[in-house]
């Protein structure tokens, strides 16, 4: 099960009644956050969600709307008596800009683990969740994330009893380790059925379209992206600016044959995005304008 919230919506500045975008993702007693703009601790108060159970917090890119809320959110973990290392990733030059932040929010009871990205793909492991950061088009260095829950498939107790294993070596099987026992070796293929499907999600802001993304969010059953603008003459400023409109991330939506798409990175400017929802659901019958706050519980299937 993943618990999902996407705390703010906003491009480029806060609005009144719009956070900066920001989205929190719980898993099996942990919490990771991707990109921390200004006010993002005041949506998670919002959402009634922890900061002390955040165990990683991952950057797109180096955008004040995007990492400006880190110090005040680093004073705030520490102050719910967090005491276990932080992970903090993101693109090359993540060192320097979090120390350079941290002036104001020094003598933190937890320490910082940093991990920079320099390859165009990147691989993480976040307690059993899979996490794949990709290179996209911004105007300076920025990444996507793709998160998978892998789910094993069905144990085949019958399967077991006639290798004649005695029944303690059967958890090793079932996760994914090879036993040798009385000069035999026994594989988990012997015993496990197909791997069933998991659980996907794909965040994506700030970019232009790309191939990457599509083959990233491919089968996604929760793909965020960004739609900065959703009136049609604003292609040119979209592909001036390296961001992307309502109308393109339905197009990747498509393409990649997601389950259902959220909307998310309106420009300041787009003052009711939920008037363009009507022409989303034409493109893509399972896009969303979302408002912050949005939440959902991804389960696996039966």
């Amino acid at each position: 099960m993943l618990d999902i919230c996407l705390l703010g919506t906003g491009g480029m500045l806060p609005l009144p009644n719009r956070a900066l975008t920001s989205l929190m993702l719980r898993y099996n007693g942990h919490s990771l956050l991707i990109d921390c703009g200004e006010g993002t601790q005041n949506q998670i108060r919002l959402c009634g969600w922890s900061f002390k159970d955040i165990d990683m917090i991952c950057f797109t890119h180096f955008h004040a709307d995007h990492i400006s809320g880190l110090p005040g959110l680093l004073l705030t973990i520490g102050n719910a008596d967090r005491t276990e290392p932080l992970k903090v990733v993101g693109p090359k030059g993540l060192i320097r800009v979090v120390n350079a932040l941290r002036i104001i929010a020094p003598g933190l009871p937890f320490d910082i683990e940093f991990e920079e990205f320099e390859e165009s793909e990147v691989r993480l492991d976040f307690y059993g969740m899979r996490i794949e950061a990709y290179k996209v088009n911004h105007s300076v260095t920025c990444y996507g994330y793709t998160m998978m829950l892998d789910r094993l498939g069905l144990f085949n107790v019958e399967a077991a009893k006639a290798l004649d294993l005695p029944v303690q070596y059967w958890g090793k099987l079932q996760h994914g380790e090879t036993v040798e026992y009385e000069g035999r070796t026994y594989t988990p293929d012997m015993v496990m059925g197909e791997a069933r499907k998991g659980l996907k999600v794909t965040y994506c802001t700030d970019t232009r379209p790309m191939e990457v993304i599509v083959s990233h969010a491919a089968g996604s059953d929760l793909f965020i992206c960004e739609g900065m603008y959703g009136e049609e003459d604003k292609l040119a400023d979209a592909k001036d600016k390296k961001h992307m409109t309502m109308q393109e991330a339905c197009g990747i939506a498509k393409e990649a044959g997601v389950r259902e798409l959220w909307l998310t990175h309106y420009s300041p400017a787009t003052v009711r995005p939920q008037e363009f929802q009507s022409m989303v659901s034409g493109l893509f019958e399972t896009g969303y304008i979302c408002r912050d706050g949005r939440k959902t519980v991804l389960k696996f299937e039966d």
